[in-house]
């Protein structure tokens, strides 16, 4: 576990440097903004309060680094949906966040199943939305086999790991989550039958009684989910709530040192 933590902290690392892959113009994206997404009107991009990064060419399209930042002076937000336009079910995950999180500097991995726009939409404190994206070439992403035997799926899932660390002044946290985030698009290399959906769709991380952020997710989120985030601490311990799809559920409580 420690030695897949270490691995999953080098590919969230990759996308620090900015890449030159902006958002391109996509015919599915002006379909899904209002009749998925529910935006009567294009948000604004705007480097300036919120930024996407994300490689240019994924080098496994089963765990597409991206990374949301904003500027130390950027107005808080309050919710932020990841959308994959090409992707089966293109809204990947939706997060809220409380204040502790802001500015916001949140790095998850996905899925991305051909080439395609990914985008944040945020929410401001002040109700007005904005995007930032990048257009990442991979395909294949939700159909790519699992990295595990099933049976080490079923020994590991639910398993947790938290810690935190001083990076440039701020305190990083990272917490990986063991759960296979089964796609429904993917294939036992045993059996060769289809392997059900089977993700984690609901996810609360708080220290003490203070939200650090929500996420209600698809099957886009990768396989052995890994979040690392800037937060400001209040000294309580981390504790962490999850749910999928089979009506599972783990609780764990981390000192907030890690």
């Amino acid at each position: 576990m420690r030695h897949a933590l270490a691995l999953a902290l080098i590919v969230l690392a990759a996308p620090a440097l900015a890449q030159d892959n902006p958002l391109q113009p996509s015919a599915t994206w002006d379909d899904l903004r209002e009749s998925v997404v529910g935006l009567t009107a294009e948000p604004p991009v705007d480097g300036a309060v919120l930024d996407l990064d994300a490689p240019v060419r994924a080098n496994d399209a089963a765990i597409v680094p991206i990374r949301i930042t904003q500027p130390a002076d950027a107005p808080a937000l309050t919710d932020l949906t990841l959308v994959i336009d090409e992707n089966p079910a293109p809204v990947a995950a939706e997060y809220g966040f409380g204040p502790a999180m802001m500015p916001l500097d949140f790095e998850v991995r996905v899925r991305v199943d051909s080439y395609s726009d990914l985008r944040a939409i945020a929410t401001t404190g002040a109700g007005d939305k904005i995007m930032a994206g990048r257009f990442v070439k991979a395909s294949g992403g939700c159909s790519a086999p699992a990295g595990k035997e099933m049976a080490s799926v079923r020994d590991g899932m639910g398993q947790m790991r938290w810690k935190s660390a001083e990076e440039n002044g701020r305190t990083i946290g990272t917490l990986m989550i063991r759960h296979p985030n089964f796609s429904g698009l993917q294939r036992d290399q045993v059996t060769l039958l289809n392997i059900p959906a089977h993700f984690i769709d609901r996810l609360e991380v708080r220290q003490g009684e203070d939200l650090l952020f929500t996420m209600s997710a698809g099957i886009s989120v990768s396989e052995d989910p890994v979040f690392r985030f800037g937060y400001t601490p209040n000294g309580q311990p981390i504790t962490v709530h999850v749910e999928d799809t089979e009506g599972q559920v783990w609780d764990q409580t981390f000192d907030a040192a890690g």
